[in-house]
């Protein structure tokens, strides 16, 4: 059963413990009843050894580590009144017949709970079907809306100009008047910046090549900004 479910050994020690849970979760699935840590790497002892060859000691370890991601993010769980035996959820039984592990997969990469309501709301469709240089253009496209309203600029201030007017260090409605100078240009200039790279280029062209774990850092970035616009604004009241 491990031959016919795991990628060969070589590919399965090299594995993250979320990547190689899908794999563990299937087995579970196959192996139906009778679920326990203790016991789960002993049970088909003679099959586990032909998989794993030499291997065995370090690929036991790689299946325990992927066991305790699985029963974090609760796709496993233990039996009522049997807590050493588990049982797979029903979010694990969802992923299994979805095989909706990787989108998953990519939903705790981007942590939707810590987010801006309105940017998790915009960019999680996007991000979790991965058209990631739209999701980046989205996040920073809700830091100019939010820009422009907090500072009472009209419609047709946008980009990189809307956000030199708004945190320009004499005049700018949103410039922390408590600010060093220096505070202030630097403030100026990072978001100002951060339009200009984030978001106008994903405006004008498809960007390729964008990791996930990139798309995630530049979204959560926007959503550090959205928390400094907010500052800036009561810093006015």
């Amino acid at each position: 059963m491990f031959q016919q479910i795991f990628p060969p050994i070589e590919t399965a020690l090299e594995l993250e413990p979320e990547e190689l849970a899908i794999f563990v979760l299937r087995h579970l699935k196959q192996m139906g009843r009778g679920l326990n840590k203790h016991n789960y790497t002993l049970g088909a002892s003679s099959e586990i050894v032909d998989y794993a060859g030499g291997n065995l000691e370090e690929f036991k370890k790689r299946l325990m580590e992927a066991w305790v991601w699985l029963e974090r993010e609760m796709f496993i769980a233990p039996q009522p009144e049997q807590v050493d035996w588990s049982f797979i959820t029903r979010r694990g039984e969802r992923v299994l017949q979805e095989e909706d592990f990787t989108t998953y997969a990519k939903e705790s990469l981007l942590d939707m709970k810590t987010l801006d309501p309105v940017l998790a709301r915009k960019v999680k469709p996007l991000f979790l079907r991965g058209d990631y240089d739209t999701a980046i253009f989205q996040a920073f496209k809700i830091v100019e809306v939010r820009v422009r309203k907090a500072g009472g600029y009209p419609k047709g201030d946008i980009g990189v100009n809307l956000m030199r007017k708004a945190f320009h260090p004499e005049t700018g409605n949103l410039t922390n008047k408590e600010s060093e100078g220096g505070e202030k240009e630097a403030m100026m200039h990072l978001f100002s910046g951060t339009i200009g790279l984030f978001k106008n280029p994903t405006s004008h062209r498809d960007v390729g090549g964008i990791t996930p774990e990139f798309a995630a850092d530049a979204i959560r970035f926007a959503n550090l900004l959205l928390r400094m616009v907010a500052d800036e604004d009561d810093s006015q009241k």
